[in-house]
């Protein structure tokens, strides 16, 4: 399961060797010296601030990575939850599922995993969203 345990470090180290970028540039972007950077690596989790530098340093964004898991693995909220919305913190009208979100779940129903129902109540994901990911799917596979 790839959202379902993330270990920020590994994640990291693996962007940064396919993108061969050398020691003394991370250090000299992060202002940090080798042993920091190594212990990163090693990192589970990570100060939101350096995530943020890591993410700019890398062209990649890590915090899709905790967003993605939210979507598939936070339980739901209860329907008729008071809900106050703060003026002072953005609040984000939809969930934003991503590329690698649809195909996951895809790949799940497609291959018999989990059916459409499961999907629905395991993710909370809108039945005419799900349906529009199916509809664009057998689009794409049929020409």
């Amino acid at each position: 399961m790839l959202y379902k345990e993330i270990h920020i470090g590994n994640f990291i180290k693996e962007m940064v060797d396919e993108n061969e970028i050398p020691m003394e540039r991370i250090c000299n972007f992060l202002n940090k010296d080798e042993a920091f950077i190594e212990n990163v690596y090693q990192s589970k989790s990570i100060d939101a601030e350096l995530l943020l530098r890591w993410s700019k340093l890398l062209e990649y964004d890590f915090f899709r990575l905790y967003s993605s898991h939210l979507i598939l693995y936070a339980p739901p909220s209860a329907p008729n939850k008071n809900q106050k919305k703060s003026d002072k913190i953005p609040y984000f009208r939809k969930n934003i599922y991503t590329q690698e979100i649809k195909d996951f779940i895809m790949k799940r129903i497609l291959s018999g995993e989990m059916t459409y129902a499961e999907v629905i109540r395991e993710y909370s994901i809108p039945k005419s969203t799900l349906h529009r990911w199916l509809q664009k799917n057998n689009d794409n596979t049929n020409g």
